[in-house]
Parts: C-alpha cells; sequence; structure tokens
C-alpha cells in the first residue's frame, strides 16, 4: 500500500481501538487497584458489622434457639448438653445460668400469657391446671433479664411440695405483689412494666425431658387477672 493510500485511511492499533471507536459510556476501563482494595474493605467491613449486630442482639435477647413450644411456656431441652448451640451457650455463659442436665430434669419458661401478652410485673396473674409428671416442681419469678427480685416475703417461688391442690389434682398459684389467700407466688412491690417478667418451671426428675415427649402433656394456663 502507498504512503498517499496509508495517510487516507490511518491504521488503528488493537491496543487503542476501545478509546477511539466506542462512546465513553461503554468503553472498558481497568478498576484502579486501590479503588478496589477499598470496595473490598467496605463489603468485609459491612459483613462483620452486620453478623455482630446480629450475633449481639440474638444474645442480648437472652432467649436461646432450638425451642419447644407448648401453650406460653418454651423448653430448651438441648440446654446444657453436647447438642447445645453456640448461641445458646453464650447466652448462659454471658449470665452465668447452669441449665438443668437432661437427667436432672427440665425447665420451661413463659414471657407471654396464655392470650399471647408479654408479661409485666405491675399485673397479677393466674397460673392453673397441671404440670408435666415430675417428682419435684417449683414455680419461680425472675425479672426480665432473669435474675432473682426481692419480695416482701423474701422468696419468689412457691413449690409441688407445699401446693394446695384440688380435689382433682389441678391447682391454682395467685401471683401479686398484694398477700393472696392459698398459693401465692409474690412478685416486688415496687415493680415497673420496664423491668419485665418471667415464670420459670423446673420439672425435676421428670421423664420430659426432650422434645419428643412434651407432645400433648398438660402444661399450666397463665392468666392475667389485672394491672396496677
Amino acid at each position: 500500500m502507498s504512503d498517499a493510500l496509508m495517510q487516507n485511511h490511518p491504521v488503528h492499533s488493537e491496543a487503542g481501538w476501545q478509546k477511539e471507536t466506542l462512546p465513553r459510556a461503554i468503553r472498558p476501563a481497568r478498576a484502579h487497584p486501590v479503588r478496589t482494595l477499598s470496595l473490598v474493605a467496605l463489603i468485609v467491613g459491612l459483613g462483620a458489622l452486620l453478623g455482630i449486630s446480629s450475633a449481639y442482639l440474638l444474645i442480648e435477647r437472652e432467649e436461646p434457639l432450638d425451642a419447644i413450644i407448648v401453650g406460653p411456656w418454651k423448653a430448651y431441652p438441648k440446654a446444657g448438653t453436647t447438642e447445645a448451640d453456640p448461641y445458646s451457650v453464650a447466652i448462659y455463659t454471658r449470665g452465668g445460668y447452669i441449665p438443668l442436665a437432661s437427667g436432672e430434669g427440665l425447665a420451661l419458661t413463659a414471657r407471654f400469657d396464655s392470650a399471647g401478652q408479654f408479661l409485666d410485673p405491675a399485673c397479677s396473674y393466674r397460673i392453673s391446671g397441671r404440670t408435666p409428671t415430675a417428682r419435684l416442681w417449683t414455680l419461680t419469678s425472675v425479672n426480665g433479664h432473669g435474675r432473682l427480685v426481692e419480695t416482701l416475703p423474701g422468696r419468689s417461688h412457691i413449690s409441688s411440695q407445699s401446693l394446695l391442690r384440688k380435689p382433682d389434682g389441678t391447682f391454682e398459684v395467685l401471683v401479686s405483689k398484694h398477700i393472696q389467700a392459698g398459693n401465692w407466688l409474690p412478685l416486688p412491690p415496687k415493680a415497673q412494666s420496664s423491668d419485665g417478667l418471667r415464670f420459670v418451671l423446673r420439672l425435676y426428675d421428670a421423664p420430659v425431658t426432650t422434645g419428643a415427649a412434651l407432645d400433648g402433656v398438660s402444661v399450666p394456663v397463665i392468666e392475667r387477672t389485672g394491672c396496677s
């Protein structure tokens, strides 16, 4: 090809065709290394933040996973075993709780009444019915963080050994900060709603220590009777 013809038809090299023939908006561009590194660091940081935040919120709720729900009560049969999930282990370790081993019994916890309302220490409740078979059981009131609270009589639990029962074997426990006749489970006299409230029913030497064994068992009903 002559020099004159080559001047009229300039030759495009392969290295520069993108810049000369494609519109600016769709030209391929090589990412800057610093920008790429910053983007990767941002993604990793956000992922770590979300993971840590979700784990913190789950542990802060102090409600282990793998719960078995029976009425208003929740049981955690795997607590205290080698099958417990890491979040549950963290909750027990952080709070200093010692869960019952499978050979000792089972603990059931209630955060709501049978109508689905949050338990409130400023209210009064009636806990009635039957419990699963057990050699001994205790019913305890704790605050929203699972801590025992001070009451006027100096106790925050009631046991099956000192329980008054009806002729059919059922029972009724009145939960209130005011003195009640019969089976009375006292609440703190100056408790506020923000303090939270839980009921813990511990069954000792009980055959119902697994999730399958809890199917169809009778558990006490929790009814709100009033609020002050």
